[in-house]
């Protein structure tokens, strides 16, 4: 399964290499920008962009409001997983 990751353009590393660091909840990483400039939208304007990240590239920008929706999906997801790992092995003793 390939997922994106909400994260927010905090700033251009190399304007040249379309490279940014990316703020995914609160983790700063390096992150590809080439998927999501053209002519409309430059690189300079990519600082405060809302994306999907996936595999050290921005995929797509997204608005602020479904990256929210999508991170609480996330955390919830996680949760789950925790919990159903717990009862398997509850249930495993």
């Amino acid at each position: 399964m390939c997922l994106g990751i909400p994260g927010q353009i905090i700033e251009i590393t190399d304007a040249e290499a379309k490279l940014a660091t990316v703020d995914v909840s609160g983790v700063k990483r390096p992150v590809n920008i080439a998927c999501i400039v053209n002519d409309e939208h430059d690189v300079a304007s990519c600082v405060g962009d809302w994306v999907l990240v996936h595999v050290g590239f921005a995929m797509s920008r997204i608005d602020e409001a479904e990256a929210k929706k999508t991170l609480d999906l996330l955390i919830e997801l996680g949760e789950a997983q925790a919990e159903i790992e717990a009862m398997k092995n509850s249930a495993a003793v």
